[in-house]
């Protein structure tokens, strides 16, 4: 065991810690969290962080799928594509990735000037992002439950032909179908109609032997099929019958994921692995600034998504941009104070070390965080 690996620890359970804080205390982030670290024995944040910069070098694509449509205004909703943007903005700084945004039609104008936010290029074809740097591209994907399928081969396929086929592929708050094809709000009411089919995709990316990440908040999200049976039997509306739309199935998501990240708000997910990869990768620019929030939250709503109770306004599931700002800054200083202090703390650490109270919890840290292939 070393210094740098408990520091590592610790900085994960404590990013952990800040995305799962419950201000609305219904507990379900606590539910979702305790069962998803059974799985990854270890912290969330930073181990799907390491795994994103092991699978990932210099300019490989990365899809970023994003954007749950919200009735009745039939909007997309803030959580998820500013994470997604975000998140976007670290891996090109870390990486030097090509990120591409998979999501509903809703979602493309907001997504546009999110990235332009954040800094960096967004590009329609992927052959001219293959030649551009500091570059995104962007997909609209179909709605047509019959036709995604044949999408999700056909962007395949023309994404190997680009030269743009991802090394990985991540779900930041993106729609999931249940066992029965039917995509829920948090409510448990039927919304397929509204939202990209885009878990076809995720699903067969991982099929065909891409590392599949995702980040999600309630378990009706794609990916969170990784957590199924718990679901069921603890979360509202998930188990086979409670939802409340007549199917059946509940509104747990049936795509799984490999490495899954769950938050209260599932930007602050993607937040925090700005957070880790920034302290990974010993790149603080990495790191998400709390002012760069205000700036694409407050355009987010400008281009139509809503918070999710309808609010067109710097929100996100009820947070408001206060708490959203308070929160980040929380996550950098983190990092920040970890690495700041590495050397005024060694005494402290290595006397630590050898009473070997953290043993087994790194050892717990440093197992696979799901299984990629």
């Amino acid at each position: 065991m070393t210094q740098a690996e408990l520091t590592e620890y610790n900085l994960g359970k404590n990013l952990d810690s800040l995305i799962n804080l419950d201000l609305r205390g219904y507990g379900v982030c606590r539910i979702l969290y305790d069962e998803a670290c059974k799985k990854s024995g270890g912290p969330l944040t930073t181990q799907a962080a390491r795994r994103l910069l092991s699978v990932l070098k210099d300019g490989d694509t990365v899809f970023i799928i994003t954007g749950f449509v919200l009735p009745p205004y039939r909007k997309a909703e803030t959580d998820g594509p500013v994470g997604a943007a975000a998140l976007a903005r670290s891996l090109i700084i870390t990486r030097n990735v090509k990120p591409v945004f998979v999501l509903p039609g809703e979602a493309v104008p907001a997504m546009r000037k999110l990235c332009a936010v954040m800094g960096f290029h967004l590009y329609d074809s992927l052959d001219t992002l293959r030649s551009m740097p500091l570059s995104a591209g962007i997909v609209e994907f179909t709605k047509s439950a019959s036709g995604a399928a044949d999408a999700a081969e056909a962007l395949c396929r023309d994404a190997k032909k680009s030269g743009c086929f991802p090394k990985c592929c991540i779900a930041v708050e993106a729609p999931g179908a249940n066992k029965k094809g039917v995509y829920h709000n948090a409510a448990g009411l039927d919304v397929s109609g509204l939202e990209a089919k885009s878990d076809v995709l995720f699903s067969l990316l991982r099929k065909k032997g891409v590392p599949a990440f995702a980040i999600g908040d309630l378990g009706n999200e794609c990916g969170m099929g990784l957590l199924m049976s718990h679901l069921e039997r603890r979360v509202p509306y998930a188990g086979p019958g409670r939802c409340s739309c007549g199917c059946g199935g509940g509104i747990a998501a049936a795509s799984s994921a490999d490495v899954l990240v769950t938050a209260t708000v599932s930007n602050w997910g993607a937040y925090a692995l700005c957070a880790a990869l920034a302290h990974l990768a010993k790149n603080h620019e990495a790191l998400y600034p709390a002012d760069l929030e205000e700036r694409a939250l407050t355009a987010a709503g400008e281009y139509g998504l809503i918070d999710m109770y309808g609010w067109q306004i710097p929100s996100v599931d009820g947070m408001n941009l206060v708490k959203n700002k308070a929160l980040i800054t929380l996550m950098n200083e983190c990092v920040l104070s970890a690495d700041a202090l590495k050397e005024t703390c060694k005494t402290w650490f290595d006397k630590t070390i050898e009473l070997g109270y953290f043993d087994n919890l790194v050892f717990q840290a440093k197992k696979p965080a799901g299984k990629t292939r």
